[in-house]
């Protein structure tokens, strides 16, 4: 997998180069990359982060300094999701709208924990693993979703 057109200062430790999937964004000082992460353009990632395996970090993000990113963690750019435009045909970038996130400094993302778009999760804040963000969490907070379960007969 391809580290291409970015801007990675000179202290950034990426765990396995082969690993990674790295295009387009800007990596700041002393942060830390785990294997099998994805970044994708436009992507701003600041000063003294961890970004751990298996995470996938979309276009219109921007993380902070001092953010700890869990395993397997997505971010999402697109509210609306779909396949084709109203032609029928795949669609590309001028077909829908990406919606900017913000990771402010110090905050900590729980491994597993989805990220919807166009949100800000505050300053300080804790994001428990296995959440769903879906809107603003404030600076100072610890968000944690109890996930509903279900009983079904085999």
């Amino acid at each position: 997998m391809p580290i291409i057109k970015s801007k990675i200062h000179k202290s950034v430790k990426i765990i396995n180069r082969d690993l990674v999937n790295i295009y387009g964004c800007q990596i700041k000082a002393n942060t830390k990359i785990g294997p099998f992460v994805e970044i994708q353009k436009d992507v701003l990632i600041g000063e003294k982060c961890k970004i751990s395996s298996h995470t996938f970090i979309c276009s219109g993000v921007k993380i902070h300094d001092n953010v700890f990113i869990g395993h397997n963690v997505i971010f999402i750019n697109d509210r609306h999701p779909e396949s084709v435009n109203k032609m029928g045909q795949l669609k590309n970038e001028k077909d829908w709208v990406l919606e900017d996130t913000t990771i402010e400094s110090g905050v900590s993302i729980g491994s597993g924990s989805v990220i919807m778009c166009g949100l800000t999760i505050g300053k300080n804040s804790t994001i428990g693993a296995g959440s769903l963000v879906l809107k603003d969490v404030s600076k100072n907070t610890i968000f944690f979703n109890k996930r509903t379960s279900y009983k079904y007969k085999k």
